[in-house]
């Protein structure tokens, strides 16, 4: 059965920063994360994840964790076995789903069971990749288990050699084939999808574009027909259950609009949004009349442990 704590008034640990690509960007969530808590009536302490994580936690003890972690060991199932093994209730996703989700081949397979729409990929070895099309151009290649759009390839239509991966790339990589069309998102809270966003860009919707000022605008609600919106909403609901995510999620969509709804298709599922006053996620709450206080008092409250 699983345990649950986070009333207002209740200890809690911010885990931010972390190892991973998306150290700096995790940073930020936290510190608004906790700033918000500190304003909703909490007790909090920010914790840097580092390799002493148990040992800070165990001198802590806090009643609740708040992972506002981003990326591998934050968001993969890796932290979440952690505080599953130090009883400690946490936020969002537990292990499993968050393995999963942070996994993109094994998620699309999650996806294609529940019949959503997603392209064809294949995992591949880098050097193979870097020698021959493993599919036919147009295509994207990218870590399978890394967010923010980092380390993302795309090998345009035409392209008459495939692309020359770093050494930094992991030696198995993602393929898949290119999605065209609008940036579409949409946020799920416990059982409710919370809108959509559509992400305008100058072009791809990378790291850069993700987190740097003017690098994208959000539109919220997305103009778009009403069965394109009603068809996020149920697609981030369903891909939300597939996972077996928890709390807060959102799931990305490209929506090539020329084909209508035969062009929506699902990108991937973040177990854990940014979570900044002006993400995405917490931009939909607020559309829907949540304030982040209000989100990150939501989110503590719904934080468990799963056994």
């Amino acid at each position: 059965m699983a345990s649950k704590s986070g009333k207002t008034g209740s200890l809690v640990a911010v885990l931010k920063g972390g190892l991973s690509a998306e150290r700096e960007v995790s940073l930020v969530s936290g510190q608004e994360c906790a700033r918000a808590l500190r304003d909703a009536g909490y007790d909090v302490i920010e914790v840097d994840a580092g390799p002493d994580l148990s040992a800070r936690l165990v001198e802590i003890k806090p009643d609740v964790v708040f992972n506002a972690l981003h990326g591998r060991w934050g968001e993969d199932g890796c932290v979440q076995g952690l505080l599953e093994w130090l009883r400690i209730p946490y936020t969002h996703s537990g292990v499993l789903a968050s393995a999963l989700a942070m996994d993109k081949q094994r998620s699309k397979e999650a996806y294609r069971a529940a019949g959503l729409p997603v392209v064809q990929s294949v995992i591949a070895a880098r050097d193979e990749v870097g020698r021959r099309h493993v599919l036919p151009p147009p295509y994207v290649v990218k870590p399978n288990n890394e967010g923010s759009s980092v380390g993302v390839y795309i090998v345009q239509d035409g392209a008459n050699t495939p692309p020359q991966l770093p050494d930094t790339m992991p030696a198995q990589v993602m393929v898949e084939t290119y999605a065209p069309g609008r940036e579409l998102t949409t946020a799920v809270m416990g059982d409710r999808a919370l809108g959509v966003t559509d992400i305008i860009t100058t072009g791809w919707y990378d790291y850069n574009a993700k987190y740097s000022v003017g690098g994208s605008r959000h539109e919220i609600p997305a103009n778009i027909p009403a069965d394109i919106a009603a068809a996020c909403h149920d697609y981030a609901l369903r891909a939300h259950r597939a996972l077996g995510c928890r709390g807060l999620s959102r799931t990305d969509f490209r929506w090539d609009e020329s084909r209508g709804l035969a062009g929506l298709i699902l990108l991937e599922t973040n177990t854990q949004p940014g979570m900044t006053p002006t993400s995405l996620a917490p931009e939909q709450a607020a559309h829907c009349g949540i304030s982040f206080p209000e989100l990150c008092r939501w989110i503590v409250e719904d934080a468990s442990c799963d056994r």
